[in-house]
């Protein structure tokens, strides 16, 4: 097998959000917010109110916490 030419894909694993500490947790959530983006449009929403959206969407299993092996960090995505 020539593995100069195939990258090897490893598959990010999932994150229970309660296997992170509440800080670190919050931390990701920061970060996912900010990263994304700030433009909601007419009425600006807090982040605060940002940060319980998410917290809201983990739990309902919307979205979730991987890993990911090519950025070796964790991140959040859909579900």
């Amino acid at each position: 097998m020539d593995y100069e030419n195939q990258a090897e894909v490893i598959k990010p694993i999932d994150i229970p959000m309660d296997k992170l500490s509440s800080d670190a947790l919050e931390g990701l959530i920061e970060e996912f917010i900010l990263r994304e983006g700030t433009d909601y449009g007419a009425n600006e929403v807090s982040l605060a109110t940002k940060k319980q959206q998410i917290y809201k969407q983990l739990e309902k299993n919307e979205i979730k916490i991987i890993f990911d092996w090519e950025t070796v960090s964790p991140t959040i995505v859909l579900n």
